[in-house]
């Protein structure tokens, strides 16, 4: 039976724990304490001596209905974004789990992560020159097909998905895949023994087993980028606008912080209305 911590091994505990608290107070508890004070507030207080607290931030978000259906359209893109990541990241990561061993696993491995090691300005601007009028794209397909193509990706919704895809695909295959390396091999042997084929098995034991990394990996896509404004702006051009572009514009263009504020807790309001009624679904998919 063990021992119940002792006041010096909670103090201890407390010490080693502490710069962890620390740093995370500093980086996220203050920052959004600061953003939810000017979201209530006519101006900024260093900007304007005679500022005083309202509602009105949050009054413009009810009275204009173009927030909300700037808000609809982001959740779309988000759950257009979030669907296309599992549908591709997941197989991705049963094939580097289960089926890959060795040194090939280690090449692909590095491919699926080398998205990470360069900054994502390149990557939307890469992709700008890939899909525009006349360009990589087009120019390879031209070269390969014996007719004329023209695809008119580039300032379209599909241009925004495909940049975002690319972005956040990486999420779903490191959480898929570390979900799925721990599942022992013996539960897959002993289902073989029993004469389950591969789709059985994918079906009753690596796709419930694996859900919970498979779930993070969503969220992890979802949550960025039902906020994203650098590929809508850069992308999508006049049919980019969504609601994160707007609350860029507001502290970035109009320098409106106070309305930029109100509508960024707006939106993080219902990201988190959004996982409080789908977590009973989640959690008993998971069971």
């Amino acid at each position: 039976m063990a021992e119940l911590a002792t006041p010096a091994d909670k103090r201890r505990l407390a010490t080693l724990l502490s710069p962890a608290y620390l740093w995370l107070t500093l980086a996220v508890f203050l920052p959004l304490s600061a953003m939810l004070f000017f979201s209530f507030v006519t101006d900024l207080p260093q900007d304007a001596p005679d500022w005083a607290f309202t509602l009105e931030n949050y009054g413009k978000f009810l009275e204009n209905p173009v927030y909300g259906k700037l808000l609809w359209k982001s959740l779309k893109l988000a759950a257009t974004v979030t669907l296309f990541c599992i549908l591709i990241g997941y197989p991705c990561a049963l094939v580097l789990a289960r089926v890959i061993k060795g040194r090939a696993r280690e090449v692909l491995f590095l491919l699926v992560i080398l998205p990470f090691w360069s900054n994502s300005l390149v990557r939307i601007f890469s992709w700008a020159i890939v899909l525009r009028g006349n360009g990589i794209l087009e120019r390879t397909l031209e070269a390969i097909l014996p007719w004329d193509i023209r695809l008119n990706l580039m300032f379209t919704t599909n241009a925004v998905v495909i940049g975002l895809v690319h972005s956040y695909l990486p999420y779903v295959i490191l959480t898929s895949y570390l979900a799925l390396q721990a599942i022992d091999d013996d539960i897959i042997d002993a289902a073989r023994s029993m004469g389950a084929g591969k789709l059985t098995i994918l079906r009753r034991l690596l796709l419930p087993l694996s859900l919970p990394g498979l779930l993070a990996g969503a969220v992890l896509v979802f949550v960025p980028v039902v906020g994203s404004f650098m590929e809508p702006r850069i992308l999508g051009g006049r049919v980019g606008t969504y609601f994160g572009t707007v609350i860029e514009d507001q502290f970035v263009a109009v320098y409106n912080w106070p309305l930029g504020a109100a509508l960024s807790f707006v939106l993080l309001a219902v990201v988190l209305l959004i996982f409080a009624l789908t977590s009973p679904i989640l959690r008993k998919a998971q069971t």
